[in-house]
């Protein structure tokens, strides 16, 4: 049975399995090198006592903690791979520009985990280079719609507005252009896919296609939580208001 109209079954199979083979490297990681990094003595210290709690539940939660950590890192190229199999729509890869770009409809995007991934600091210099891609009469992307897509944003709330970040050079935010927008997940992966529900939809298979490939079954009460932090990040939207994952 197709799970998702807008991706195979392999394809979503196969990104995931990745992410979780990264999720086991990144625990043992951790594992095999918590000794070796330089850990803050006075922050266990008081974590310990603060918290209430033993030594060794500490231990489990650093060790964590440092996984989880590394895991996130990969969690925006795990989006970047999902959207870049939707027929119509390149990955990139790791390196370029920007990571997806759907030549007919003359789009291109960089996909972000949250909306606080990248610094302040440099916003500027991702509105600039978007500017040059879409702007420059010679740029392969000439008059292109640019698209900064923080999958998770800051407040729960779809988004589709001009990007203009502070020019750090200027003090003062970049002009308007409505070629450069900045997005959320949810509203880019309707974009991409055609379906408003997709990004939602894509979460509720996740638990099954888990529990394929780790032949470990999700407690119906641990989806139901994860469904609350989904809506919590997102809100709800009207096809979707009274769904459940499972």
């Amino acid at each position: 049975m197709q799970l998702l109209s807008w991706i195979s079954n392999e394809h979503l199979y196969s990104s995931v399995e990745r992410l979780l083979i990264i999720a086991e490297k990144s625990l043992k990681t951790s594992e095999s090198q918590f000794n070796k990094n330089v850990l803050d003595p006075f922050s266990a210290l008081f974590q310990i006592s603060g918290f209430d709690i033993s030594h060794e539940e500490w231990l489990i939660a650093e060790k964590t903690r440092q996984a989880q950590k590394s895991l996130q890192n990969h969690v925006g190229d795990f989006h970047q791979i999902i959207l870049g199999k939707v027929d119509g729509w390149d990955n990139l890869e790791t390196g370029q520009i920007m990571d997806l770009v759907h030549k007919d409809r003359k789009i291109i995007a960089e996909i972000k985990n949250k909306y606080n991934t990248v610094k302040g600091s440099d916003l500027s210099g991702l509105y600039q280079a978007m500017e040059n891609l879409v702007g420059y009469k010679h740029s392969n992307f000439k008059d292109f719609t640019a698209y900064y897509v923080t999958i998770i944003p800051r407040k729960p709330e779809r988004i589709n507005v001009p990007f203009t970040p502070s020019d750090k050079e200027k003090g003062a935010r970049f002009s308007t252009n409505e070629a450069i927008r900045l997005i959320d997940g949810a509203s880019f992966y309707e974009i991409v896919t055609g379906d408003p529900d997709a990004l939602f939809n894509l979460y509720k298979c996740l638990p099954k296609v888990i529990e394929d490939l780790t032949r470990k079954p999700m407690p119906v009460d641990t989806q139901k939580n994860l469904f609350q932090y989904f809506t919590s990040a997102y809100g709800t939207y009207p096809s979707s208001t009274n769904k459940e994952i499972g």
